[in-house]
């Protein structure tokens, strides 16, 4: 028996990653193998590749399997999931595939989804694809600057609390450039809409790169292969901080959930850190 979970179509990326998670990690929880459903955006379903490896739910019903959709449960409510689970053990020895309703939420570490999707990203061949901006000889800051929507909707209250100013990050821009000690040229390259007359506060920095006219999936695997990242509140740039190698910067307030290692540094919205915590890992 299979297990595959149904993100929004509608929603973004961040989330429907999210939901793929969950999915996941449920049917691990349930002794259940996980079917694959494609992200419903071609070209997002394309470039992560999370896919390979996989067995999908259309291989699965082509080879006879019968669909089974299950109710929304509340994780908190055992009741709600010994149901879920009495449902599935009802169809022992059936061929089913098990379909999680629209959005349905699921706990796990950060550290454990962060490892998954890492894996999962770093082993498809879709890498053989990526279109880095990087020379691999420099040190490679990446800075995720999120406008666009923000911008388009100042007054959505949803919308404003993503938003950081220039100012904060400038502010740990600049921390981290008189913090870091390494022998190879520092490049920065700023990840955002606009235009560079938005962000006058970068025009300062040397190697500075505008990075505002290429595609949302090529700016995706720059942010994952950055020596460093500065994230702002935004799933784009939080999933890829988890499948970074690096050092990720990440504004604290956000509402995600961090893995607690070293490589994590979490900014408050003045754009102060522990510095001291960066300083030990060069």
């Amino acid at each position: 028996m299979y297990y595959a979970a149904w993100p929004n179509q509608g929603a973004g990326i961040g989330h429907q990653l999210d939901v793929w998670c969950n999915g996941a990690f449920i049917a691990k929880n349930c002794g259940l193998k996980f079917a694959y459903l494609p992200f419903s955006n071609e070209k997002w379903d394309i470039f992560l590749g999370f896919g390979y490896g996989e067995v999908s739910v259309k291989e699965l019903k082509h080879n006879g399997y019968i669909i089974c959709k299950l109710p929304l449960f509340d994780i908190n409510d055992k009741n709600s999931i010994k149901l879920n689970k009495q449902i599935i053990t009802s169809y022992q020895r059936n061929k089913v595939v098990f379909v999680a309703e629209v959005d349905q939420p699921y706990r796990y570490p950060a550290a454990e989804k962060a490892r998954f999707i890492k894996d999962k990203f770093l082993s498809s061949p879709s890498r053989k694809n990526d279109l880095l901006l990087y020379d691999k000889n420099n040190y490679n800051i990446a800075v995720h600057i999120r406008r666009g929507d923000i911008m388009g909707d100042p007054r959505n209250p949803n919308l404003a609390m993503r938003y950081l100013s220039n100012d904060y990050y400038d502010k740990v821009l600049q921390k981290v450039l008189n913090i870091i000690k390494v022998s190879q040229l520092v490049c920065i390259y700023l990840f955002s809409e606009g235009k560079p007359e938005d962000f006058p506060e970068f025009h300062k920095y040397e190697n500075l790169h505008w990075c505002f006219d290429i595609s949302a999936q090529d700016s995706f695997a720059n942010l994952v292969y950055a020596d460093i990242i500065i994230t702002s509140k935004s799933s784009f740039s939080f999933d890829p901080a988890l499948m970074n190698n690096g050092i990720k910067l990440c504004p604290k307030s956000f509402w995600g959930t961090y893995p607690e290692s070293k490589e994590w540094i979490l900014c408050e919205d003045d754009g102060t850190f522990n510095v001291d915590k960066l300083k030990a890992l060069f």
